[in-house]
């Protein structure tokens, strides 16, 4: 029996993961995807059609995503809810990570000068 995975399982997120679901907060088809991410990476994320469908269809079978849409060939996702709990969670770690290390960073920037 197949043990149901929970939100912690599933982080961290790669760059790529993180972006792809966060471009999933509407539904959006592969190209609308691809052009969302390259917009809210300001161009450093760039994600070639056979990067995409491969991440989309991990995220499919996880339960992160679902197609809401299917005309012909293009299909439209959107996150499930524990898609969204996962983004979320990644954002909180995320957030977490940089609070927890700015003064230690500071500091180093310091040493440097």
């Amino acid at each position: 029996m197949k043990k149901k995975r929970t939100v912690d399982d599933h982080l961290p997120l790669t760059h790529t993961t993180y972006y792809i679901l966060l471009a999933l907060g509407s539904s959006l088809h592969g190209y609308g995807i691809m052009q969302k991410v390259e917009e809210m990476s300001k161009g450093t994320v760039r994600l070639g059609p056979g990067t995409l469908y491969g991440a989309l269809s991990k995220l499919e079978k996880d339960g992160l995503i679902v197609k809401v849409d299917v005309q012909e060939r293009k299909k439209n996702y959107q996150l499930t809810d524990l898609g969204n709990r996962v983004i979320q969670a990644e954002y909180e770690r995320l957030h977490e990570l940089v609070e927890r290390s700015k003064p230690y960073v500071k500091k180093l920037g310091e040493d440097l000068t």
